[in-house]
């Protein structure tokens, strides 16, 4: 039943007679709260009892209408508490701006406003620009689009941004109200990838539909090179893109690489995925794919690589790969590597079966951590012929490695006075031609800083008196040498030793003459050890027995030293207009002598017999002699120790005109001699001269180090050392016993500044495996792994039309080395090598390069290895060749160099044929 409405007049009337009873009541009920007041303000006592209040009924009646809501009386509202029908939302639910430069026009009839011209309108957390943008407030919809400039050039497109997304379409309508929006050749970037397409639907903020959309990552988005077809495709921003039916097309040319759906994930984030593997063929062990897996993204600190390898004749390899870091705290990496490696087929005679296996961890700590400790790691140990036998590419670099080393490292600085310093290290050496293994587990190093006894409390510190100061060190191993075979077995334990020692050295220095520095010291040592022998002849076996003792021991030694030395400097002049202005030449002689006691107390002999039990010779023996740190000396030793060091430098005039002073040079960084006379020698007293220099050259271009050993005395003629001075035997004063020499030069163009850095992942990749930091012995050349690729930044670059002639970026490494023995008149090098490596760039996009060498002795090349990269913008192209050696072989890649593309690739490896 519907209600009906009163009339204008009569809601009037009554509304007046409302007003006029409300103001009665009121005034009335003002009136008594007064005269409440007033009486109680008045300080009169009580006569009469107080009289009770009373409510009466006012005998004013109150008519209210019933449409009027009387929100504090709920029985005076309206029958109808609200209305059935909804209140209806406005035309905007949040404050729209707009700007535009030429006008902003307002359309009421049309109900539109027009925006021109540099037009920008905000609304929520929508922002769009374009030339043009008009809004038709009564449909809830945005058109926005470019304008066409004076010489007619479509300018000022439209750029749409919403929720950190940007894109960038011809035209575009929104929708206020829906937030949707139909987008017109659009172009928006997602994650390194660029999405275009002919219309895109919005659906909102998170979902985005496209039709015929191009995916890509080439940075041309009007002619990309490449690009993937989405033809009907969901785009989850920042997360996923979905697609149906696609395949790649190659400069607008469908090839027939495609799939019938598709998932390519869009995050900024690390995530788990498949690592897609490589194909190749070995002669040896068949077809086989490689350095494919699974990369788990575990959390922010710490991920983790799972590798695989595999060939069709069974032999495998496995690899994980780990790498952790925590900001200001500590970073590292851990891998470990395993093959087994089968040759040929079972039951043929070249049949063969081998395991191979190598450990590599890297940690440092942040030094603003703990300044007073520290914890580092550097190990690399496995097998001896892990990288001999290893078939992965990515250890071509490292199969002439000969030696692995490993150090873990924890150190803590105790401080106080006197500062106490404590250092705990395991190391591992071991060699890999003759599979030795050298380790410390662990080492223990403690020592107390210098303490000045009679130094000042003020004031520097003078003389002989005040200098004198005293230091306590203490170092402890458990050393172990073993074999590869027996590596990580009890067997290696077996011949263990283990030692400590103690040394508090007592020094001091003061100045003589004021030019002459001379300092002293005495050092008092203390050895532990576990490790004793027993020597005696059996003579029915007519041989020496000994007898090992595990068991603890001590020996304690001293000795004193002496030094003298000062610095003399030698300056020539010879004018600033000359070109040459100046000649330094620094020297500093020094003198020291050496004196250590006989310690035979620790010695005991031990005769040997012949069959008839005649004495032949008695032999000193002391049962330290296979301790940790060596035995004590049994002679008295008295020597006098001559060292020289010099250097030597120019001052020349600056070829540049401007530059004010003249330019300081190194000739020589240091060329230094040192021998020794040993005063309580019978013979043979004096020590071979030893010459050692070195010096940079051209910017420090190149670098060079020599070195020689000069002996006074003559050989007999079985070549024997003799006590007669080679001069007095019909020679010269000194007979040159071994000398060597080392030169390493690098030189690049100008426009080649970046080459030192190029190959910088590459070549931490080789060392730490034990190698180069160089590629004089090649490259690693797994070219999927995009953290060993040297992209470049083709921003700047010339377009392709341009010339390329006058500019040809390239880089040269060389090390030379050889080596001189003499010792026993064989007068023979017996090493010399030339290793080099180069670059150039034969064009903007075309790069080769080499690795290779000759060794001079045995008049052959070393190992070589060809490199050709090719630049294709968005992709690119590596061949690397192994022309010779048993390792020869080719290696072929082409991939996206995008990161979220990279599986997108082809891999192609060729090891030579067996051959008989």
């Amino acid at each position: 039943m519907a209600i009906q409405k009163p009339s204008h007049t009569f809601t009037k009337i009554h509304l007046k007679a409302l007003q006029t009873n409300i103001f009665q009541i009121l005034f009335t009920l003002s009136f008594t709260v007064l005269i409440n007041t007033f009486s109680f303000a008045q300080d009169v006592p009580k006569t009469k009892p107080i009289i009770n209040p009373e409510a009466t009924k006012d005998s004013i009646n109150i008519s209210v209408d019933s449409l009027l809501v009387n929100p504090v009386n709920p029985r005076l509202q309206d029958s109808i508490i609200q209305d059935s029908i909804p209140k209806k939302k406005g035309l905007l639910e949040d404050i729209m701006t707009y700007t535009a430069k030429d006008y902003v026009s307002i359309n009421q009839k049309k109900e539109k406003i027009f925006l021109y011209n540099e037009a920008k309108m905000l609304y929520q957390d929508m922002e769009i620009t374009a030339g043009e943008i008009v809004i038709n407030y009564a449909k809830n919809l945005v058109f926005a689009k470019g304008i066409k400039d004076s010489l007619g050039e479509y300018t000022q497109a439209p750029i749409f941004k919403q929720a950190g997304d940007v894109v960038e379409p011809d035209s575009l309508i929104f929708n206020t109200k829906t937030q949707k929006a139909l987008i017109y050749n659009s172009k928006t970037e997602q994650e390194g990838g660029l999405i275009i397409s002919e219309i895109t639907k919005k659906e909102n903020d998170s979902v985005y539909f496209v039709n015929r959309a191009k995916f890509t990552t080439s940075e041309d988005p009007e002619n990309p090179e490449y690009y993937i077809l989405l033809r009907k495709a969901k785009i989850v921003p920042g997360k996923k893109v979905v697609t149906g039916l696609t395949n790649l097309f190659i400069a607008d040319v469908p090839t027939p690489i495609g799939l019938p759906f598709a998932f390519f994930p869009l995050t900024k984030k690390r995530t788990s995925g498949v690592i897609f593997p490589a194909f190749g063929e070995d002669s040896n062990r068949g077809y086989n794919i490689q350095n494919g897996g699974y990369y788990f993204a575990i959390n922010d600190y710490v991920d983790l690589a799972v590798l695989g390898d595999y060939f069709t004749n069974g032999s495998y390899g496995l690899r994980l790969q780990s790498a952790y870091a925590l900001r200001y705290k500590f970073r590292g990496n851990l891998s470990f590597r395993f093959e087994n490696l089968i040759t040929s087929e079972r039951g043929f005679p070249d049949y063969a079966k081998s395991s191979v296996y190598n450990i590599r961890w890297s940690h440092s700590k942040d030094g603003k951590a703990n300044p007073n400790s520290s914890f580092s790691a550097s190990v690399n140990l496995g097998s001896s012929t892990y990288f001999q036998q290893s078939i992965n590419q990515l250890n071509t670099s490292n199969f002439l490695n000969n030696t692995l080393s490993s150090s873990i490292s924890y150190s803590k600085r105790f401080q106080g006075e006197p500062q106490v310093n404590m250092n705990l290290t395991a190391t591992h050496s071991q060699n890999t031609n003759t599979e030795t293994i050298n380790m410390t587990l662990p080492t223990f190093q403690a020592s107390v800083d210098r303490v000045f006894p009679f130094a000042p409390k003020v004031g520097s510190k003078k003389g002989f008196f005040q200098n004198i100061n005293l230091q306590y060190n203490v170092r402890g191993e458990n050393r172990i040498q073993t074999t590869d075979s027996l590596f990580f077995k009890k067997e290696m334990f077996e011949d263990a030793k283990v030692g400590m020692q103690h040394s508090i050295p007592l020094s001091t220095n003061f100045k003589v003459f004021k030019y002459l520095s001379v300092s002293t010291s005495a050092n008092f040592q203390e050895t532990w050890t576990l490790n004793t022998i027993n020597k005696t002849f059996d003579s029915g076996l007519l041989e020496v027995v000994t007898t090992e003792n595990n068991k603890f021991d001590a020996f304690r030694t001293y000795n004193f030293s002496a030094s003298l030395g000062t610095t003399i400097y030698g300056m020539f002049d010879f004018g600033e207009d000359k070109k040459i202005q100046a000649f330094r030449h620094v020297m500093r002689p020094s003198i020291s002598y050496n004196i250590s006691p006989a310690f035979s107390k620790y010695y005991d002999t031990y005769e040997v017999v012949d069959a008839d039990g005649t004495l032949i010779e008695e032999v000193d023996f002391t049962r330290f002699e296979e301790s940790i740190f060596g035995a004590p000396g049994n002679n008295f030793s008295s020597s006098i120790g001559f060292s020289l060091g010099n250097n030597f430098e120019a001052k020349v005039r600056d070829k540049d005109s401007t530059a004010t002073e003249a330019k300081k040079i190194k000739l020589l960084n240091n060329l230094n001699f040192s021998t020794s006379y040993n005063i309580a020698g019978d013979s043979l007293k004096f020590s071979p001269v030893r010459m050692t220099g070195g010096t940079q050259l051209f910017d420090n271009k190149v670098s060079i180090n020599f070195g020689a050993t000069l002996d006074p005395y003559a050989l007999d003629n079985n070549n024997n050392k003799i006590n007669t001075f080679n001069i007095d035997n019909g020679g010269s004063l000194f007979r040159l016993t071994s000398a060597n020499l080392t030169m390493n030069y690098t030189l690049s163009s100008k426009d080649f500044d970046t080459s030192k850095n190029e190959n910088q992942a590459a070549n931490e990749e080789s060392l730490r495996s034990g190698g180069r930091d160089d590629d004089l012995f090649g490259r690693p050349e797994d070219f999927a792994d995009q953290r060993l690729s040297s992209d470049k930044d083709n921003s700047k670059e010339e377009e392709p039309g341009a010339l390329y002639s006058y500019k040809m970026p390239w880089s040269l490494r060389i090390a030379y080395a050889v080596n001189y023995s003499n010792t026993r008149r064989q007068n023979e090098i017996s090493s010399h090598s030339l290793m080099f490596s180069g670059d150039v760039d034969i064009s903007p996009r075309w790069s080769i390069g080499a690795s290779s060498g000759y060794d001079l002795k045995s008049k052959g090349v070393t190992y070589t290895q060809l490199r050709f990269e090719r630049d294709l913008l968005s992709w690119r192209m590596n061949f690397s060749w192994v022309p010779f050696s048993s390792r020869s072989s080719w290696n072929f890649f082409i991939g996206i160099r995008s990161s979220i593309l990279k599986d997108l690739k082809y891999e192609k490896r060729k090891v030579r044929d067996r051959q008989l």
